[in-house]
């Protein structure tokens, strides 16, 4: 007896079984691999070989990041209507041809109309591309294959970061600049790649039908005001760890580095496993629920390391960066579980850039709360923030209810559930 389609095997051999999806797979493996050695190198690059200062940058980047939230559910709706596939090319080719020009900036200002324009490009075939993948891993397989391109994803970032670590090491002007050609290559492999996936149909629109339906869609809004919130643990983690490492404990700065690593290898490990069981909506919150419990648990435990000396401070932070990262897996497939489920099929473009926005916003106001809780405030902020964590995910199940019961009501007949 054949199995259902939920329950089939994704992959063989860490490779997808379905030739779409495989290409899926290979076309974001390359974009991450460039957007990894970039990463790596950038800052480094404004900062020591152009002569930004560190407040120029972070400005420039900000600038972008408002950008991306602008165009997220522009750019789905876009794909929507137009053809998901088609749309998506054209943003990747976008993203391809600009992906290089940040390193021509000479004024700040150049560099924040470049990254801009990039990010225009790329956050919108981002949204697109979500659309694909709920399009294409149907069946429930949507959350299984989210997971799958996490840790691929996670793969092609490090890998890409060790290009871009000998970039460091040369500390050239040529050997930065060929980083960011790195990026664009590979990123125009991309877009290449991205022309062999199924030329999936537009979705037309009824009459009187809002062109936006999401933002009247009261209950997706509010799962994802949910699980936007739920994202700054990412933050925490980057951004806050580092900062409370360096000001707050004894232990040494390359801490930070070797966390870096740990929680890259366990997401590339174990993510799919772990969102197994996320593939519908009251699956996805209570995935949350659980993911939160394993998250503030590993807050409260961080909390901790600056109460010792150095070694005290190291096995702290592993611990805590170790279950932390059980519960960001779990609850990463909670997250996708709830955004896929209650969007409908024909457009889940336009659903999967709002549910993008979430995380967008928070990138953008995140970082100063993380600072001020977990650098200012120390132990006792860690602690909030664990309680933030279980409040949002325990909110999530009622919600995550009513936005299940009232589908219909807001015009979504075709969600997977």
């Amino acid at each position: 007896m054949s199995l259902p389609r939920a329950y089939a095997p994704l992959t063989r051999r860490g490779i997808p079984l379905e030739r779409d999806l495989r290409v899926l797979a290979l076309g974001s493996f390359a974009n991450r691999f460039g957007a990894g050695a970039v990463m790596t190198t950038s800052a480094l690059y404004f900062t020591r070989q152009v002569g930004f200062s560190a407040a120029e940058v972070a400005l420039a980047l900000s600038v972008a990041a408002v950008v991306g939230i602008l165009v997220q559910v522009p750019a789905g709706q876009l794909g929507d209507s137009h053809g998901p596939r088609r749309v998506l090319t054209l943003f990747m080719v976008g993203a391809a041809m600009t992906s290089a020009l940040p390193a021509l900036a000479r004024t700040p200002w150049q560099l924040a109309a470049l990254l801009a324009l990039l990010t225009l490009f790329e956050r919108s075939a981002g949204s697109v591309q979500q659309g694909v993948i709920a399009q294409l891993a149907t069946g429930g397989r949507g959350v299984q294959f989210k997971a799958y391109l996490r840790a691929v994803t996670n793969t092609a970032i490090g890998l890409g970061s060790v290009f871009g670590g000998a970039a460091l090491v040369v500390d050239e002007t040529w050997a930065y600049v060929s980083v960011f050609v790195l990026n664009a290559v590979f990123t125009g492999f991309a877009a290449w790649n991205s022309t062999r996936l199924p030329d999936l149909p537009a979705y037309v629109r009824l009459e009187g039908e809002p062109r936006l339906a999401v933002l009247r869609d009261w209950p997706y809004v509010a799962v994802v005001a949910l699980t936007g919130m739920f994202s700054l643990h990412f933050f925490v983690m980057e951004l806050g760890l580092a900062l409370y490492i360096s000001e707050r404990t004894e232990a040494p700065p390359v801490m930070v580095a070797i966390l870096l690593i740990v929680n890259t290898a366990a997401v590339a490990l174990f993510q799919v496993r772990l969102s197994r069981r996320a593939d519908s909506v009251e699956a996805g919150a209570r995935a949350l629920v659980r993911g939160a419990v394993w998250i503030a648990a590993g807050f409260a435990i961080v909390a901790f390391a600056e109460r010792g000396d150095a070694t005290f401070a190291i096995v702290v932070l592993v611990v805590g960066s170790l279950v932390h990262v059980v519960g960001e897996m779990i609850g990463s497939g909670g997250q996708w579980g709830l955004q896929m489920g209650l969007a409908p099929h024909e457009r889940q473009g336009q659903y999967q850039g709002f549910a993008g926005l979430g995380f967008s916003v928070i990138a953008v106001i995140g970082p100063p709360i993380v600072t001020l809780l977990c650098v200012e405030m120390g132990e006792t902020g860690w602690l909030v923030l664990a309680a933030l964590m279980l409040a949002v995910a325990l909110a999530s199940v009622p919600v995550s209810r009513w936005a299940l019961a009232s589908r219909e009501r807001y015009g979504v007949l075709t969600h997977s559930g």
